[in-house]
């Protein structure tokens, strides 16, 4: 049996509450689970101890039996101490989209093309004093 620690959703429509399960990874998002681990309140402020509550002892006992925690239970976990800080990239993320990228070219030939007629009358008087 696949086992997952993740976030198993509650509170109102735009109010989200989570709980922190330990489930089937076959079971849906707010379906069933074997147990429960810990909330998650989102709205509260990022310093506020109440935001993340976890049983650390029950999460360690469902990490040695091969439960795999999801991205985020994960950085709960970093920030708990129970993991190893791991190294994320995320490439793409940081690109700008593909009209984003087609407008930035657009506007480098544009200047390109407003700074070289500047450029060439800047030179001529440079070398005329030169050559007198």
């Amino acid at each position: 049996m696949a086992m997952k620690i993740r976030l198993a959703r509650g509170g109102s429509k735009k109010r989200p509450f989570y709980s922190i399960v330990a489930s089937d990874s076959r079971m849906p998002r707010d379906g069933r689970f074997l147990e429960k681990l810990g909330t998650y309140n989102p709205l509260l402020p990022k310093d506020s101890e109440e935001r993340v509550k976890m049983d650390l002892e029950r999460v360690q006992y469902w990490l040695s039996q091969g439960a795999q925690p999801t991205d985020r239970i994960a950085r709960f976990l970093e920030a708990a101490g129970i993991r190893e800080k791991a190294e994320r990239k995320n490439l793409k993320k940081g690109e700008p989209g593909k009209n984003a990228q087609e407008r930035a070219a657009k506007r480098a030939e544009r200047e390109a093309a407003a700074n070289a007629p500047a450029e060439a009358p800047a030179e001529a008087p440079a070398e005329e004093a030169a050559s007198e």
